[in-house]
Parts: structure tokens; sequence; C-alpha cells
């Protein structure tokens, strides 16, 4: 089991996160984020996206984020499936949403909970499934595990329960 740094568990750890995320595919790519979520080692994929605010409407979070980690500016669709996440001290229900459309150019972001000498964002880029897949399953968020295609994603199941 992965561990994360002591950085992200003081953090990010010890309560429940709600998080927003965004499907943005185009051109059989989906959008990407790789994070040093649990270390230099093993750097781990996954959609961008972020905690949202108190008092922040979980749409508006997720355009705030997309704009924070990828630069793009984001028009959110709908609602496609909640993912709940628990990894103690890590624990998060992770609402993802469909990106209907997007402007700008993709930058590398910044998180900005963490200090600048802390990032741990490294890379932003499109992805073929295919590229998602020759990862190990360790770095890639689990919502890639069963996929056949990218299209897939838009029949998961509403709930995806923790394991």
């Amino acid at each position: 089991m992965q561990t994360v740094g002591k950085e992200i568990a003081e953090v990010f750890g010890g309560r429940v996160r709600v998080r927003v995320c965004g499907i943005c595919i185009r051109n059989e790519r989906i959008l990407m984020v790789r994070h040093q979520l649990y270390g230099a080692d093993e750097p781990f994929w996954s959609t961008p996206g972020g905690g949202v605010q108190l008092g922040e409407p979980a749409t508006n979070a997720l355009v705030r984020e997309m704009a924070e980690e990828t630069g793009l500016k984001a028009e959110v669709g709908r609602l496609l499936f909640v993912n709940e996440h628990i990894q103690l001290p890590l624990h998060a229900i992770e609402l993802f949403f469909e990106i209907l459309e997007f402007q700008g150019d993709i930058t590398r972001g910044n998180d900005p909970e963490l200090a600048a000498g802390k990032q741990i964002i490294e890379d932003v880029a499109f992805l073929t499934l295919n590229e998602i897949k020759r990862l190990k399953p360790s770095q890639v968020h689990r919502l890639f595990t069963n996929l056949n295609s990218l299209q897939d994603i838009f029949e998961i199941n509403k709930y995806i329960p923790a394991s």
C-alpha cells in the first residue's frame, strides 16, 4: 500500500474531503495531471481536480481547479459519477463531471494549499488509454482499471465504493 508524504497528510488528511474532478476527452485522449502524491519515485496520474471550498458550488470549484492545475478555462457539464477514496489518512468523496469545452493553452499549474517549494504537480498532458494502461496500477487513478475505451467512462456506475 502506498503512503502519502507528511505534508500531503497534514494538509489533506484526517478528514473527509469533497473533491471535484474533470473528465476532458479530446481526440481519443483524456486530460491528466501527474502528481508526486506518493513521493518523487512514484508518480501518480489522475484527472484534474481538487477540493471544494466552504460555500463554493461544486461546478465553480471544478472551474477553479482546472485553471489552477492546467491553465484551462473549462465549461463544466453533467455529473457523471461519484467515487469514494479511502486510503488513510486520506478520505475523499470525488464528484466526476464532464468537461464540455475548454479555452486556453495547457500549462503545468500549482496547488495553492502547498508551499512554493512543496508543489506536487509535475506534468499535465492528454494521454491515450493505451498510454495509461502501460502505467503500473499504483501510478494511475483506479477509475482507469477496467476501461476498454475512454468512452466507457460515460457508462460507469453512478457510485464507486471504496475498495
